[in-house]
């Protein structure tokens, strides 16, 4: 395994949670990095992602409230999420690529992790 989440549960709306995510592969660290969702009976969807220079994107539905960060000493990536809504309830996966263009778009994966629950109640 290389990438691995965690940090994912329940909360109510309005509240925060932190994933983080952990590579064990030391080129993930230069390259681009990312968060996906995949709520129930919805589609796959980028959430944010950072590159190694630290340029970031971010879902319109996301812009504001989660912020995504990387510490290259420890080799990983975290995503920070406020003011949680329930249609944030999904389950969150990680993700690294050798481009950004390619990660936002979900295509030419390097890696994915394993994904971690994050539920929000009304």
């Amino acid at each position: 395994v290389q990438l691995v989440e965690s940090g994912g549960g329940s909360v109510q709306s309005g509240g925060s949670l932190r994933l983080s995510c952990e590579a064990s592969k030391y080129r993930y660290n230069r390259g681009p990095m990312g968060w996906f969702r995949q709520a129930v009976g919805k589609e796959f969807e980028v959430v944010a992602a950072m590159d190694g220079d630290g340029k970031t994107y971010y879902a319109d539905s996301v812009k504001g409230r989660f912020a995504v960060s990387r510490d290259s000493a420890k080799n990983t990536m975290a995503l920070q999420m406020n003011n949680l809504k329930p249609n944030d309830t999904a389950k969150y996966y990680c993700a690294a690529a050798q481009g950004m263009d390619w990660l936002i778009q979900g295509i030419f994966i390097d890696a994915w992790g394993q994904g971690t629950l994050v539920t929000v109640s009304s």
